[in-house]
């Protein structure tokens, strides 16, 4: 076990947490909700959400950043079941590939995101904002819906 897993993990298990409550109180039916004008739906933003996990995982092996080639990850997955089992799958990737990260890696290795470069700890503090503003859109969209929050979600989200 590598020190960005025993420092930096256990806290952003809990991040994770937030999209798991999500699918706890959202219904198949309303996956297709979406806000008046050219909003996607939360089914769409959920979706999106796996896309971006799934480029962030890839950039923990191959140390490139490269969301363009994820972004079709959640095509057919349109129910809270899916979904989720998405989720639970693509968590479980994450801690692999963060947890099977070298100190020499987190020490020397960075994160190529095109323009500038990263190194893992960053990197996955960045994926962790990208769960935040998810997290902050989707309350709005729950709200909207007249969906009570999580308790979690009040705290952190508001």
């Amino acid at each position: 076990m590598n020190s960005l897993i025993e420092s930096t993990y256990p806290l952003f298990r809990m991040y994770l947490d937030l999209r798991r409550q999500l699918m706890e109180i959202v219904g198949d039916d309303e996956l297709v909700f979406h806000p008046p004008g050219a909003n996607p739906s939360l089914g769409d933003l959920c979706r999106e959400l796996g896309a971006v996990q799934t480029g962030y995982i890839d950039s923990f092996r191959t140390f490139k950043m490269d969301l363009a080639s994820a972004a079709t990850a959640g095509e057919g997955r349109n129910s809270v079941a899916a979904l989720s089992h998405w989720f639970t799958d693509l968590d479980e990737q994450l801690e692999a590939v963060v947890g099977g990260l070298t100190e020499e890696d987190l020490a020397t290795r960075k994160v190529d995101r095109g323009h500038w470069s990263v190194s893992p700890a960053i990197q996955l503090d960045i994926y962790r904002e990208a769960l935040l503003i998810f997290c902050g859109k989707v309350s709005v969209y729950l709200k909207s819906m007249g969906k009570p929050l999580p308790e979690q979600w009040q705290d952190w989200i508001g």
